[in-house]
């Protein structure tokens, strides 16, 4: 079992920043890989960015490329997101999530553990 809690949410202005982080616990962190997703009001979750086990290799999806960055500390059990020039289209729930795969996963069925989640809202 892996236990994800996602925290670094809030409000922020169009063209702001957040660092999302999620600290993972149970079983060796380093043997996930990991991913973040988000799920606007009344829409399906969608991928944003995965990295695999060691770090060294990441995905975006085409609207955060640039954007976005996904890194993470196998040492102190966390991933972040880093979110620069954020718009009001990012707002929503952003949920982290732990695959047993290798390489980078980037679909939610191939995730066995999931965060609750934290709320982004962004306002223009």
């Amino acid at each position: 079992q892996v236990q994800l809690v996602e925290s670094g949410g809030g409000l922020v202005q169009a063209g702001g920043s957040l660092r999302l982080s999620c600290a993972a616990s149970g079983r060796a962190f380093s043997n996930y890989a990991m991913g973040w997703f988000r799920q606007a009001q009344g829409k399906e979750r969608e991928f944003v960015a995965a990295i695999n086990r060691s770090g060294g290799i990441t995905y975006y999806a085409d609207s955060v490329k640039g954007r976005f960055t996904i890194s993470r500390d196998n040492a102190k059990n966390t991933m972040y997101l880093q979110m620069n020039s954020l718009k009001p289209e990012d707002t929503a729930g952003y949920y982290c999530a732990a695959s047993s795969d290798y390489g980078v996963p980037l679909i939610s069925g191939r995730y066995d553990y999931w965060g609750q989640g934290t709320q982004v809202t962004v306002s223009s």
